[in-house]
């Protein structure tokens, strides 16, 4: 029996990339199918499924449409931002973002998933860390409550800069302390802030228990320079350039990753994106023949780390 659930997240046909191909969430659920998939993700905003497009009966339409096609809608896919607006006095970011979740957690729950992916919030320049902290503490408690209303769990994903450290989310949704508020854990940002290896392995197996869903995306790291024509060289800035690439060909460490999510016991979906700029381009064909690619991947995945390194190709760099 697989560990492992592969979800096809709809962002990866919703043109978010310059280039990007994009489909209609009819296409995208055909696409889908074609592709082999069980389970899908939907995006809760244009192009696809925002509630303010979907009223009773279009929600009704598509639940209707999932099931025929035999789909299992997994998660819906929110975009919040608890510290958005926290700049300007008088703004209650936290239930404004609050009340953004319940709409999308009725939307999540008349379609018939059960998760609702969302977001922390972004670091606002002027305003202390802790105020920051505590104001998306708060805010995901009161979403909490909103989640519950409809039997719907929030799975916050270690994306915005607020709590993204792989040694804070545990602690977050311990301050939390509501259980409809788990972790969409990922292994990019722990990847992107150096964290490799065994050190990985332990932040994943921390985060555990919290896991509902976690998102692959695999990228190769290209370091930037900047040509200096007063001492004739070139100077590196800050920041790499990040590029995204078929899963188990890129630098992120999903061996050890997802040796940490066994060690952990965590038995669930896994939902695949393409939300960058990827090798080989936007069209459908080159989407089509990564997202396949994952789904390799992933029963990889399930048989353990040796087996993806055994089939990486000589040319692909070692994790």
């Amino acid at each position: 029996m697989s560990r492992f659930i592969p979800v096809l997240h709809s962002v990866s046909y919703a043109g978010a990339w310059p280039g990007q191909s994009s489909l209609d969430v009819e296409q995208f659920l055909s696409k889908a199918v074609q592709l082999g998939y069980g389970s899908i993700a939907l995006v809760a905003k244009r192009p696809h499924v925002s509630p303010l497009d979907y009223d009773d009966a279009a929600r009704r339409a598509l639940r209707a449409r999932i099931e025929q096609l035999g789909l299992e809608l997994a998660a819906v896919m929110g975009y919040s931002d608890f510290t958005a607006g926290l700049d300007h006095p008088g703004i209650p970011a936290a239930e404004m973002n609050a009340a953004y979740v319940g709409v999308l957690a009725k939307l999540t729950a008349d379609l018939g998933a059960k998760r609702l992916r969302i977001f922390t919030g972004y670091q606002r320049a002027g305003i202390s860390y802790d105020a920051q902290y505590n104001e998306i503490v708060k805010g995901l408690r009161m979403a909490g409550r909103e989640a519950e209303r409809y039997g719907v769990v929030l799975a916050v994903q270690n994306h915005h800069d607020i709590a993204c450290h792989q040694d804070q989310p545990a602690g977050l949704m311990d301050e939390v302390g509501h259980p409809n508020v788990r972790l969409a854990f990922d292994a990019w940002a722990p990847h992107l802030q150096g964290v490799r290896g065994q050190a990985l392995v332990q932040a994943v197996e921390k985060v555990g228990p919290f896991i509902e869903l976690t998102t692959v995306a695999d990228y190769q790291i290209q370091p930037r320079f900047r040509y200096d024509p007063n001492v004739v060289n070139y100077v590196a800035e800050a920041a790499p350039v990040v590029r995204a690439v078929a899963p188990g060909t890129g630098e992120i460490d999903y061996a050890s990753f997802f040796e940490g999510l066994r060690n952990a016991g965590y038995r669930g979906p896994v939902a695949y994106e393409m939300c960058a700029a990827l090798k080989g381009g936007g069209s459908i064909e080159n989407l089509d023949q990564t997202a396949r690619v994952f789904l390799d991947f992933l029963r990889r995945m399930d048989t353990g780390a040796e087996a993806l390194q055994a089939s990486m190709p000589a040319s692909t760099p070692r994790m």
